[in-house]
């Protein structure tokens, strides 16, 4: 599987990554998908010490001690579990980050993180203190280097300014174009890449499509889009630029098509679904014209919250 520069770091990442939060507790079934991932090429695994109580951290370093040198491991820290593990808070603060780099290391069971990523972010946050945080990580080689996982311009603005980050972790698909507008350009002009999430938005666009339509997307809607305007965009979707190609493999295809995008991240709890994400990322990229019959059939979508 081609590999792509993550930002200005010397780490090669995939095109496709395994999101990790979806494998569940269930140790043997979990080293089966991430074996699955490896033997398609895979070398990017993104997890977070939110995932399981810090389960699904264990379960990844476990799976991949044996490789450990040839694969990038990422994970997040900035959520605190309360004392009752019911809810949690947001904790930006440096010692926090601090002790949840160290933390994630041990359960990991490795010598190092490839990325270390903050898990969310406000406006309000004490930014500084963060960046602080991730710098003295990596001067004590805890970390090799750091990004933020966010979907809010006002956050990315103010990293990309401050900081070293070499990624953004952004939710970017067909259906919710938002970056497009705000973070793409201005990321790829600094030489920051993107790793994007949710690129098969909530399973809509897959070939199951509105068969995998939540309550609530039933009820509401998906982003700007009603229910109704959902069934005639994919339908368009499928008919004049997917043809005898999945939804699935031109949903990925399209993230991949961005300068900007250096892999897509996509969860899998099957080793079937690894195969079929695998498979849609190997085969031929969009060309340009179709590329902008998606976005003649879809909505340029805008940042209203999260500002």
């Amino acid at each position: 599987m081609e590999k792509r520069r993550l930002g200005k770091s010397d780490l090669m990442v995939s095109k496709l990554g395994l999101g990790c939060m979806s494998l569940g507790t269930d140790q043997k079934a979990a080293r089966k998908i991430i074996e699955a991932a490896l033997e398609e090429g895979i070398n990017y695994f993104d997890t977070a010490d939110l995932y399981d109580f810090g389960e699904n951290e264990k379960i990844v370093g476990q799976s991949l001690k044996e490789v450990r040198e040839k694969v990038i491991i990422a994970t997040k820290a900035g959520n605190r579990w309360n004392d009752d593990k019911a809810s949690w808070r947001w904790d930006p603060s440096k010692e926090y980050i601090k002790e949840a780099a160290k933390q994630s290391l041990k359960r990991l069971g490795t010598d190092y993180i490839d990325l270390f990523q903050l898990h969310g972010g406000t406006i309000d946050d004490p930014i500084d203190e963060t960046i602080e945080a991730f710098e003295e990580l990596k001067e004590e080689g805890i970390i090799r280097y750091y990004g933020i996982s966010s979907i809010r311009p006002n956050v990315i603005r103010e990293y990309v300014k401050k900081s070293n980050i070499v990624s953004v972790m952004m939710q970017y698909s067909i259906l919710d174009r938002r970056p497009e507008e705000e973070a793409l350009s201005l990321l790829n002009n600094h030489q920051i890449s993107v790793v994007s999430r949710g690129p098969v938005a909530k399973g809509l666009l897959s070939e199951k499509m509105l068969e995998k339509a939540s309550k609530s997307v039933k009820e509401n809607g998906y982003l700007d889009y009603s229910y109704e305007e959902l069934g005639q965009v994919l339908t368009a979707l499928k008919e004049k630029v997917a043809g005898s190609r999945s939804l699935t493999e031109i949903s990925l295809q399209y993230n991949l098509s961005h300068p900007a995008v250096a892999s897509v991240i996509a969860g899998a709890s099957s080793v079937q679904q690894v195969r079929e994400n695998a498979r849609a990322v190997k085969s031929e990229p969009l060309t340009q014209k179709e590329v902008e019959l998606i976005r003649s059939l879809t909505k340029a979508n805008k940042y209203e919250q999260h500002r």
